[in-house]
C-alpha cells in the first residue's frame, strides 16, 4: 500500500482512529469527482444515454459487491446509507414480523449500539426478549458459551463479526452452523470485519450481513445489506417512495417492485456507490493482514513496556488495542495526544453495555494498512510521560 495514495496522510496528523472511519485513497476521490463533473444525473428513470450508461455502471458495482462477499445473486445486495441503516432494516423490516411475543434474541454486552438498540425497541413494542451470551475471561465469544445461552425460545443470534472495542474475531462458521441446527437465524454486523477478513457469506451460510463503506476506504453515507434471497422476500421496506413501486392507484392499492429495487426508495447515493466500487478495487489489491498483525504485535510490545499503561484486550485478533493510562481519564489522554498531533478514540465507543464489564471509558487505538512503525514509535514516546494529565489541561 502506497501512503502517497491517501491525501489525508499528507496532513500533520498521526491517525489511529480507523475503526471509526478510514482515509480514502485518491482512486475513490477521483471516482466521486468524476460522477459530479461528468455523470451527475439520476438512474433508472430516464431514457437518455448518460442515465442509461450510469444505471448500467451502478448495477455492475452491485455485482462487484456480490463477488466481493461471494454472495450467490446480485439481487441479494441492497445499497443502504451504512451499516446502521442496514441493521435497522433487518430488525424492523424482517424481525418485527418474524419474531413473536416471548421469542428471544441473543447478543453480547460488547456489541455496537446500531445492533443492540433496534432490538431494545423491538423488545418494547413486540414483547420479545433480549438476552446475552456470556463472554470468556478475555471478554470474547466462544462457541461453548453460545450453546449454553440458547434456549427453546431463541430465534435470532445477532453479533458483530469483529467487535469495535474488544476487537475479537468471532468463530462465525461454528456459531452459524450450530444455530441453524436449532432453526435460529444469524444476523451479523460486519462493519469492522469487511475491511480485514475475506468474507464469504455463502460459505458462512449467514442469514444477514451488514457493513459500511467508510470503514473500508470508501465514502461515508454508503453501506450494504446482504440477505438470503428467501429472507429478503419476507422483509418489508422501511421507506417507500420513488423507484420502489411497480404501480399505485388513488384508491391506495400499490404493487412493489422485486428485490432489490423495493428496498432502495428515492434517489440513491450514486457517488457513494461509485466510490465504494473503487474502494473495493483498491482494497482487494492492497489488503495485507500479515503486515497489520505484525504492526499490532509491535505496538503491543512497546505499550507493555510502559508501566502506567493498562491494556484490556491483549489477546484479541482484530487490529484494535484498548487501553488506559493509570489515573488518567480516557478523554484526557486523547486530548493530550491530540496536542501531539496523534488521533485516537476515547469513551465507550458506542458500546455502552461495556459499562457492565468495567470498561466504561477507554482509549482505543485502531490500526490500518497505511499506519507505520514510526507512527507507533511517536505514540509510545508521547505515552511514556508521567505528566499526561497535567499536559492535557
Amino acid at each position: 500500500m502506497n501512503r502517497n495514495d491517501f491525501p489525508m496522510l499528507n496532513k500533520d496528523l498521526i491517525y489511529f482512529d480507523n475503526a471509526a472511519t478510514t482515509f480514502k485513497p485518491q482512486i475513490v476521490i477521483d471516482r466521486i469527482n468524476k460522477y459530479y463533473i461528468n455523470q451527475s444525473v439520476n438512474i433508472n428513470r430516464s431514457d437518455y444515454d448518460l442515465s442509461q450508461e450510469l444505471s448500467t455502471e451502478i448495477e455492475k458495482i452491485r455485482t462487484q459487491v456480490k463477488n466481493f462477499i461471494h454472495a450467490e445473486d446480485s439481487k441479494e445486495i441492497i445499497f443502504t446509507s451504512g451499516g446502521t441503516h442496514s441493521l435497522n432494516m433487518v430488525v424492523f423490516g424482517f424481525c418485527a414480523s418474524y419474531l413473536k411475543p416471548g421469542d428471544e434474541v441473543l447478543t453480547t454486552e460488547t456489541e455496537h449500539a446500531s445492533l443492540v438498540l433496534p432490538f431494545f425497541e423491538l423488545a418494547e413494542t413486540n414483547q420479545i426478549k433480549v438476552n446475552y451470551i456470556d463472554l470468556d475471561k478475555n471478554n470474547e465469544v466462544v462457541l461453548e458459551n453460545v450453546k449454553k445461552a440458547i434456549t427453546p425460545k431463541t430465534k435470532v443470534i445477532a453479533l458483530a463479526h469483529i467487535t469495535n472495542v474488544i476487537g475479537d474475531v468471532r468463530p462465525l462458521q461454528e456459531i452459524i452452523e450450530y444455530a441453524h441446527l436449532h432453526n435460529i437465524l444469524v444476523i451479523i454486523d460486519g462493519a469492522q470485519s469487511i475491511s480485514h477478513l475475506k468474507v464469504d457469506v455463502k460459505q458462512l451460510d449467514v442469514d444477514f450481513y451488514a457493513f459500511s463503506g467508510h470503514k473500508m476506504m470508501g465514502p461515508t453515507g454508503i453501506g450494504i445489506l446482504y440477505g438470503k434471497y428467501n429472507l429478503l422476500e419476507q422483509m418489508k421496506p422501511l421507506i417507500l417512495g420513488g423507484g420502489v413501486s411497480a404501480t399505485f392507484q388513488k384508491e391506495g392499492q400499490y404493487l412493489l417492485k422485486n428485490i432489490p429495487e423495493k428496498f432502495e426508495a428515492g434517489t440513491q447515493n450514486l457517488s457513494g456507490i461509485l466510490g465504494l466500487g473503487s474502494a473495493i478495487e483498491y482494497l482487494e489489491k492492497n489488503r495485507d493482514e500479515v503486515y497489520l498483525q505484525k504492526l499490532k504485535k509491535y505496538a503491543l510490545s512497546k505499550m507493555k513496556e510502559i508501566s502506567q499503561i493498562k491494556i484490556y484486550n491483549e489477546y484479541s485478533k482484530g487490529p484494535i488495542i484498548i487501553f488506559n493510562v493509570n489515573n488518567v481519564f480516557s478523554q484526557d489522554t486523547a486530548i493530550y495526544l491530540s496536542k501531539k498531533k496523534i488521533a485516537i478514540r476515547s469513551g465507550n465507543h458506542c458500546a455502552k453495555l461495556l459499562n457492565n464489564l468495567g470498561l466504561n471509558n477507554t482509549c482505543r487505538l485502531s490500526l490500518y494498512f497505511y499506519n507505520t512503525k514510526e507512527e507507533i514509535d511517536s505514540l509510545i514516546k508521547a505515552l511514556n510521560n508521567e505528566n499526561i494529565l497535567e499536559e492535557s489541561l
